[in-house]
């Protein structure tokens, strides 16, 4: 299997080179892609596969170099996540099997597991690491309607707490920027925003160690339109590296952008754009103003806000491969890939 993955503007020294312009890579997976991840310094490259494995890349150069295959999972591997590097060479993976593995670096090239959680009943779809200010923490969303968070203690055990979601599924989670001490000098507290197949997004808050929804946090329709703001699956949702910005996508074809309103506080959605196909996935570039969107009909594309606040269109990412490999950006069993690609 090929994996497309598309060159930064700029990316820190030993990264890519500064062509912004799409790689192959041939990944000797066996079966689907269906998650691409560059690490925080663009310098690996992760990819989880149908084939129950993710296959590790050293990026140098505009170079890929295969440098491990990491197994355990009993299942097609959905997505994969990197810790911030303070934590050391860290990824985590989730799966069909209901399984979430965190793995580590400890020589090059060579990988151990570091934990393996088996909370789910069902397929974990998504994971995601907390910003580093928390601490070493991650969110696993699920099929069984329930969201669990692991914290790394100090005697390297894991605590875990799990709330109920929704009782049809939750498809992605996602966590809130660190936003720094308030003017009282209170600590913030961690916040994650979860999409499922209710078609609602929700967001949570922990508080004094418990996950609390914040009830009246989103707006339930978009502006001017009767109905929910999403008719059919939540299959993604990311909140910006900005504190007041979260995406959402759905099979309904469309991409809301969800912004916190000055009087109420709640978020307010507004269309993006409707699509031709179900879409699929999000990424934001690391400064917040640019959106990466992936569609059903295997097409990447990247979209800004300009200074009236309207989301244009700026780029579309080819896929180079179609004629001779199936895109990463496909999808199988409701789970696509689209990479996070840091601008």
């Amino acid at each position: 299997m090929v994996a497309v993955v598309e060159q930064p503007a700029a990316t820190p020294a030993g990264g890519p080179n500064d062509e912004n312009r799409p790689v192959s890579i041939d990944t000797q997976h066996n079966d689907m892609i269906h998650d691409v991840q560059l690490d925080y310094y663009g310098c690996k490259l992760a990819t989880a596969s149908s084939d129950r494995t993710v296959k590790i890349f050293d990026v140098a150069n505009d170079q890929y170099t295969h440098t491990a295959t990491l197994q355990g999972h009993e299942g097609p591997v959905w997505e994969v996540a990197w810790a911030h590097p303070k934590f050391g060479v860290l990824l985590t993976s989730c799966s069909f099997d209901g399984t979430v593995m965190v793995h580590r670096e400890i020589n090059p090239g060579k990988w151990a597991v570091l934990h393996t959680h088996r909370l789910h009943e069902s397929s974990v779809n998504s994971v995601a690491f907390a910003p580093h200010e928390f601490g070493l923490m991650l969110a696993a969303a699920s099929s069984d309607g329930r969201v669990s968070v692991l914290s790394h203690r100090d005697d390297d055990t894991w605590a875990v707490l799990s709330f109920s979601d929704n009782a049809l599924g939750v498809n992605s989670v996602s966590w809130a920027p660190y936003c720094g001490s308030s003017d009282s000098g209170e600590e913030p507290k961690p916040r994650l925003v979860t999409g499922g197949c209710d078609n609602r997004i929700r967001f949570w808050k922990l508080a004094k160690d418990v996950w609390e929804e914040e009830t009246g946090a989103a707006a339930s329709s978009l502006e001017g339109v009767s109905g929910p703001a999403h008719t059919d699956w939540v299959r993604d949702v990311a909140w910006a590296p900005i504190q007041n910005v979260i995406a959402s996508c759905s099979e309904d074809r469309t991409v809301l952008i969800w912004t916190r309103g000055e009087k109420d506080r709640s978020f307010i959605p507004t269309l993006l754009h409707t699509f031709e196909a179900p879409v699929w996935r999000l990424s934001w570039s690391i400064t917040g103003n640019i959106l990466a969107v992936s569609s059903g009909d295997s097409s990447v594309t990247l979209w800004k806000q300009d200074m009236a606040g309207t989301w244009e269109q700026v780029s579309t990412v080819e896929d180079t491969t179609a004629a001779d490999a199936q895109p990463t950006h496909a999808h199988t069993h409701g789970h696509p890939v689209s990479a996070n690609i840091p601008y």
